[in-house]
């Protein structure tokens, strides 16, 4: 299922811009003190580091993504979703329509 709406979340409303505008996120707190960031990843191809163990829901578009360590690169989109290792990174690759996703983390 994919998620559509986000309710009782506090937004910061300074926007995360990343890799020249190719990636813009903003955080959300909820009221439990949870984290996470919804975004877009333009046509691209990026690598990105984690702290925190993560969770990539593809919220609109679809991406390839390939894990530090692998050769393959798999193919996400809409209600799909990958998870990434902490202390690691993973390669990411949008082609057309921007990846619209939730990053679920720590």
């Amino acid at each position: 299922m994919t998620t559509e709406k986000i309710d009782g979340v506090s937004v910061t409303t300074r926007a995360n811009v990343y890799f020249d505008g190719k990636c813009v996120s903003h955080n959300l707190t909820y009221p439990d003190g949870t984290q996470k960031s919804v975004g877009v990843v333009l046509p691209a191809e990026l690598n990105f580091g984690t702290g925190a163990p993560e969770i990539m829901e593809c919220v609109g578009g679809a991406c390839e993504y390939k894990l530090k360590g692998s050769d393959a690169w798999i193919k996400v989109g809409v209600g799909e979703k990958f998870d990434v290792p902490g202390n690691s990174s993973f390669d990411i690759r949008v082609h057309g329509e921007p990846f619209s996703y939730i990053c679920h983390y720590g």
